[in-house]
């Protein structure tokens, strides 16, 4: 179990039309000029977008994986730590993060394409 940084990077390479932009401190991830995702190298952690619904789950079920980070609106964003999780799940997440910030369209297409 545990998801690498560099795994991490090439699980982004999946989801069509992501930037990677450097923060200084951490890599800010967009779609469409639109943040889902921050990846801080340093801790080997990544912050996710989520609905707030999702983020409280994900913290009361598994709080030595996942932190709460924030809430912006309608969006709870929660905080990975990578060591503590699988590639699968991983993955799904940002995945859905992904979704709750792209364009309907490109969502659509990629939903058609798996």
């Amino acid at each position: 179990m545990g998801v690498s940084v560099d795994e991490f990077l090439e699980m982004l390479k999946k989801l069509p039309e992501v930037k990677q932009s450097d923060g200084g401190e951490w890599v800010s991830l967009k779609v469409h000029d639109k943040g889902f995702g921050y990846l801080w190298e340093k801790t080997e952690t990544v912050g996710l977008k989520s609905t707030i619904d999702e983020q409280i789950a994900l913290v009361a079920e598994r709080p030595e994986v996942f932190e709460v980070q924030f809430t912006a609106g309608r969006f709870g964003w929660v905080v990975v730590h990578l060591a503590k999780i699988d590639a699968e799940e991983l993955f799904e997440l940002v995945t859905e993060a992904w979704c709750l910030t792209a364009p309907k369209r490109l969502v659509d297409a990629h939903e058609a394409a798996r």
